[in-house]
């Protein structure tokens, strides 16, 4: 709010300045270019302003709403025009009622969201025909369908702002042009076209001959296929021009046209790979490939026939990386697989799994012992180190011992054949407990599949999804060991009624 001596100071300031507007704004400091708008046309009208504002009410009647929006529409819809002619209202009201009773009128009269994205040829194309046209910049742009502006933004993309000057009127021209100077700008224009011409015609050939894009990038074809475009245009440009446009070495072009000129002499052995390839499961590299040729009497190098495959894309399915396992042989005798796949229990401490997980990051190393109890999954104990050792399973072993009341619970520890569990520290730890012992047939991970499963859902929750290139082993330690602690207190189970493991227990009055 602005005191009545500030609005008729504001005012009278804006009269002294000769209706300067920024002028006077630009002095005070105050107010809003609306609102000196609105001091002054109170102050012509009532020839004073009010000593306070009131608050207003209804201002202007329906018929004055609808004379503005019929004013607005018959003289060629111009704000400026109606609001100097009629001397109300403001720019924002008569935009609102223009909107309100006539929807129509402020629609665009071309519709820009539905037009396609114009490709680097199509804008190379539309600036050869600016740079030599034969009409005006507006009539090819509305031939081409785009703006003008547009149409020149693109030439100042391509060709730069400091093109010729026939690229745009120059309102001052000199008195006297200097006549060579001229001549150096058209040069300067007619290499430039010619330039825009080529790579017009390449881009052209490259879609035509090869199948490629028309906004493919001319530098990443191979020579081969640059040299199939130099033999289409060579009765046009100059084999320097057209060599230069494509970088392509003058001796790499012939070459490879010496090359095309003797056709493919490994056709036929590159049907008669495919062939071996396909028959035999799409697993036989270039060995067995060499091999198989051998007996069909093709005579071929190894070396071309790897070639010949790697162009015909013809790739043999890699195993996948090698997953950790700690089984050392049979060290000592295994017991009976108890579990036998049953992963279900009536009550806590009624039957253990565990296994060792390997999780590898840029620093290192890392992995992880936990005991899972089948009765709600809760991670009874776990730890986590750097090194598979038997340290680490007895660590963990040792922490799950102590949640046992002593002398009654005799849990079932289920493991795989791994050395980790079949070492003498593990086996008297299991015996001094009064612990029983089960173990996983050889190489057979469904034996355990319900610690498989909660590594699974580890690793696809926490570990995958993470960016772990700026972490160090210990951070990564504690990021692991607090997602278990979430593991136990807060991760909801569909199994458990939608309640974490400990959540679960306490609702049947189990001690956690």
């Amino acid at each position: 709010m602005y005191s009545y001596e500030e609005r008729i100071r504001a005012v009278k300031l804006y009269l002294k300045l000769g209706k300067r507007s920024a002028a006077t704004r630009r002095q005070l400091g105050y107010p809003s270019k609306g609102s000196l708008e609105t001091w002054v046309r109170e102050f012509g009208q009532q020839g004073d302003l009010r000593l306070g504002y009131a608050r207003p009410g209804p201002k202007y009647s329906d018929e004055q709403k609808k004379a503005a929006v019929e004013h607005y529409i018959s003289h060629g819809r111009c704000f400026s025009v109606t609001l100097r002619a009629l001397g109300y209202p403001g720019r924002d009201k008569l935009t609102t009622w223009v909107r309100e009773m006539d929807p129509q009128a402020r629609k665009r009269a071309v519709d820009r969201a539905g037009r396609p994205e114009r490709s680097l040829a199509y804008k190379r194309a539309a600036v050869y025909e600016l740079c030599d046209r034969q009409e005006s910049g507006k009539a090819i742009a509305q031939r081409l369908d785009v703006d003008r502006v547009t149409l020149y933004n693109w030439k100042n993309q391509l060709l730069g702002r400091d093109a010729p000057a026939a690229m745009k009127r120059a309102k001052d021209f000199p008195a006297e042009p200097d006549k060579a100077d001229l001549e150096r700008q058209v040069e300067s224009l007619r290499r430039d076209l010619r330039r825009l011409q080529l790579e017009h015609d390449l881009l052209k050939k490259a879609n035509e001959l090869l199948k490629k894009d028309l906004g493919v990038n001319l530098q990443l074809l191979t020579n081969r296929e640059k040299t199939t475009l130099v033999d289409a245009l060579r009765e046009v440009y100059a084999l320097a021009d057209l060599l230069q446009a494509l970088v392509l070495a003058r001796s790499s072009y012939f070459y490879h046209r010496a090359r095309l000129r003797l056709g493919d002499k490994h056709a036929e052995a590159r049907r008669t790979i495919s062939d071996i390839f396909e028959r035999n499961h799409r697993c036989y590299g270039y060995r067995r490939i060499q091999a198989s040729l051998s007996r069909r009497r093709v005579l071929i190098s190894e070396k071309v026939v790897r070639r010949l495959m790697r162009q015909e894309s013809l790739v043999v399915p890699k195993p996948k990386r090698r997953r950790y396992k700690s089984y050392l042989g049979e060290i000592s005798p295994a017991p009976e697989n108890i579990i036998n796949r049953n992963f279900q229990a009536t009550a806590p401490n009624e039957k253990w799994l565990t296994d060792i997980s390997e999780f590898q990051i840029p620093a290192g190393k890392v992995y992880l012992s936990p005991m899972i109890d089948c009765f709600d999954g809760m991670i009874i104990s776990w730890a986590i180190g750097t090194s598979p050792d038997a340290e680490l399973a007895n660590t963990m072993l040792d922490a799950a011992i102590e949640t046992v009341a002593a002398g009654t619970d005799r849990p079932i520890v289920h493991s795989d054949r791994g050395a980790h569990y079949r070492w003498p520290g593990w086996l008297s730890r299991i015996g001094n407990a009064n612990l029983i012992r089960s173990m996983s047939r050889k190489a057979c991970s469904p034996d355990n599949a319900a610690c498989e499963g909660f590594f699974g859902r580890l690793k696809a929750e926490m570990f995958y999804a993470g960016d772990w290139r700026s972490t160090t082993i210990e951070q990564f330690i504690h990021v692991l060991d607090d997602y278990i602690r979430w593991y136990n207190e807060s991760r909801i189970k569909k199994s458990l009624g939608f309640r974490s493991p400990i959540e679960y227990r306490e609702d049947l009055g189990l001690a956690t």
